[in-house]
Formats: C-alpha cells, structure tokens, sequence
C-alpha cells in the first residue's frame, strides 16, 4: 500500500471480530514502530503484545474500578452518563484480539552531562521529547496496521490506572507504560471523522 493511502485510510478502530491476528503481523508492527526516530536515537522502548483473555480482563476491570473513582457532581443522572462512556472509550481494548503496550525508559540528554540542568529541567525545556518518541513509534504502528488490512487505535485513557496496570504486566523500572495500542480486524466499517481543510490549519511564513 502507498503511504498515502495508508494516512488517509486509518481512521481509530474501536470495535473488532474475533478474529485473532498473527504473531508474524504483530511482530511487524513492532518492528516498524522501533524504526521511529527517537531523542537522541535512545531507543528508550519496550514493547508488550497482550493477547492473552484472562489478562485483558483484568486490566480491563482494573481501568474500570479506577474510572468509578472519579469525583462526579451526581452517581446518577448526567454523572452516571458521563462514567459510563468514560468507561468504555478506557476499557474497550479488553475486547480486541491484541494489545500492544508500549513502555519507556527516561532518556538521558547530552545537556544532563555538560551541564547542571536536571533531567525535568531539560524535559521541560525542549518540551517532552520522551513523549513525542512515543507518539513517533505509535504513529507507524497505526498506518502500519491499516497497510497490514488491520485496524488499531491509540489509548491514552487507560493510564489512569497506570499504576495497577505495570503490576499486572510486570513493569519494571526504569521503564514506565506509556499507552496502549489495540490491533485486530475491524468489525464493519468504521465510519471516518470529518478533518479540518488545509487552509484552516496551514500558514506559510515566508
């Protein structure tokens, strides 16, 4: 598939069939996402692929005792709402045939060691290049899925229970869990949000 193809095809795939995806394809995608650049080439990843149903299960009911945590004006009414959606757009990846889990070790900088700047100083200061490596890894893996006729979708609200999610995976220091990625056959066809025109959000300054 053409590269383009691939951007303007991938839409986020919530919903998938049974159908299990292959360890070849999953490894693919793994291989492609640690081709993204990273600050200062560290490679600062570790990927898990979750495929395992008792796992996800419980990693699901982990992200939903932590969403029913959540301080909300009303338990009932608009309240009970809210949660209830919050929930499932935190626990619908127990249900895809594969989770890939990334994970990140802190990167040191070149100004950490010549200097007397501090690793948050020199993360603030060039405005968190540890998460957009992640983002980096996770973008190929998201178009290299729709090239790989799969669906997947990038998560970032399951860490709200990160904390109970790296015992149940078995993290690690130095490494953290990052977000999740969840792969698999989409189940009908997704239907693809509207973007805004290139002329709303492009300005050449010249």
């Amino acid at each position: 598939m053409e590269l383009v193809q691939a951007i303007e095809n991938r839409v986020s795939i919530r919903n998938f069939s049974a159908e299990a995806v292959s360890k070849k394809d999953l490894e693919e995608l793994v291989r492609r996402a640690a081709l993204a650049p990273s600050i200062n080439n560290a490679q600062p990843w570790k990927f898990l692929v979750i495929t395992r149903r008792s796992l996800l299960k419980e990693m699901g009911e982990a992200v939903s005792k932590a969403v029913g945590e959540i301080p909300v004006a009303e338990r009932e009414g608009p309240g009970k709402a809210f949660l209830s959606r919050i929930e499932w757009f935190s626990t619908f990846f127990e249900d895809a045939p594969a989770v890939i889990a990334l994970l990140m070790q802190p990167y040191v900088s070149v100004l950490e060691t010549g200097s007397g700047f501090t690793h948050e100083e020199v993360d603030n200061m060039r405005n968190r290049p540890d998460m957009q490596t992640a983002g980096a890894a996770v973008e190929n893996i998201l178009l290299s899925a729709v090239d790989l006729g799969l669906g997947a979708c990038w998560l970032s609200a399951p860490m709200i229970a990160r904390e109970e999610l790296e015992r149940l995976l078995g993290v690690e220091e130095p490494y953290k869990l990052i977000n999740f990625v969840a792969v698999g056959k989409p189940f009908g066809a997704p239907a693809k949000k509207n973007k805004k025109p290139l002329n709303e959000i492009l300005q050449f300054i010249e």
